[in-house]
């Protein structure tokens, strides 16, 4: 029996128009009213959420969570409450910031309530405006965010042959990271060893949930760790090649294609 359900947002749950289908939105309150946990799982800061939430009937709502920033903070949605968080170093995210700024990519930088965007490029601009509390800065270093604490930071740009490129300069000048891309246009960097995967296990082992009993669903390499951790992990059709053959089970779903809904008729 599985008793939680980890999913991310961009790509899996969310469909080319950026919302929950209606079918899975049903899908998803037949599966918290009979007890199981739905729980969203994504990169972006817990209250880029909220909207969703409420589509959910999940918002404000005691003992249900959301695991946010690649599993680097866990809260609960009854007046988020901040049940761990796990932070880059200033001297980390400042050598991150200045990498980015020399090889000309966006940058997002992301404290607990704000993410500051660095060169943020119109392709970007068109991607994000709206869904997450975004502040522009054209600051070339990270010294503005000195006494604020930051928990992730990413690169963003279409080619990722260049994203892989900055992978290779970053591991070469930073101490160890989890890296790891999503959405097709992002290399996210995360403190060692914080990703989607460790979210999973502390929130399951906070709510006394053997691992064995959780499934998790995602699209792209940031989901890996948490649907390797899981005890099932799925794809969406629609997943990267490594994500495919990393997982337990391929929905025939794409994310355009009510993917939750095949779950619950598969699985519950």
């Amino acid at each position: 029996m599985y008793r939680l359900i980890a999913c991310d947002m961009d790509e899996t749950l969310l469909n080319r128009d950026h919302q929950i289908s209606a079918r899975d939105i049903e899908s998803i309150r037949k599966l918290t009213a009979s007890g199981v946990k739905f729980v969203i799982a994504t990169g972006r800061p817990y209250n880029s959420v909220f909207n969703d939430l409420k589509v959910l009937d999940l918002y404000e709502k005691e003992d249900e969570y959301v695991i946010s920033f690649n599993g680097s903070v866990l809260t609960e949605n009854r007046h988020n409450r901040i049940l761990s968080y796990q932070g880059l170093s200033f001297e980390t995210a400042s050598l991150l910031y200045r990498i980015g700024v020399e090889n000309g990519v966006c940058i997002h930088v992301y404290t607990i309530d704000t993410v500051y965007v660095y060169n943020y490029i119109p392709e970007e601009r068109a991607y994000i405006e709206g869904r997450m509390n975004n502040v522009e800065t054209f600051e070339k270093t990270l010294d503005f965010l000195k006494d604020v604490p930051i928990i992730k930071v990413l690169f963003m740009n279409l080619n990722m042959d260049i994203l892989h490129r900055l992978e290779a300069v970053v591991r070469a000048q930073a101490e160890e990271l989890s890296i790891s891309y999503s959405s097709n246009r992002y290399l996210e960097f995360n403190t060692l060893g914080i990703d989607k995967g460790y979210g999973l296990s502390k929130l399951a082992a906070l709510l006394n949930i053997p691992i064995e009993e959780t499934i998790a669903v995602g699209d792209n390499i940031n989901d890996l760790p948490m649907i390797k951790a899981a005890g099932l992990g799925i794809a969406v059709r629609n997943a990267t090649p490594q994500v495919l053959a990393g997982c337990d089970e391929v929905l025939k779903a794409t994310n355009n294609d009510d993917p939750l809904t095949e779950i619950r008729e598969r699985f519950f």
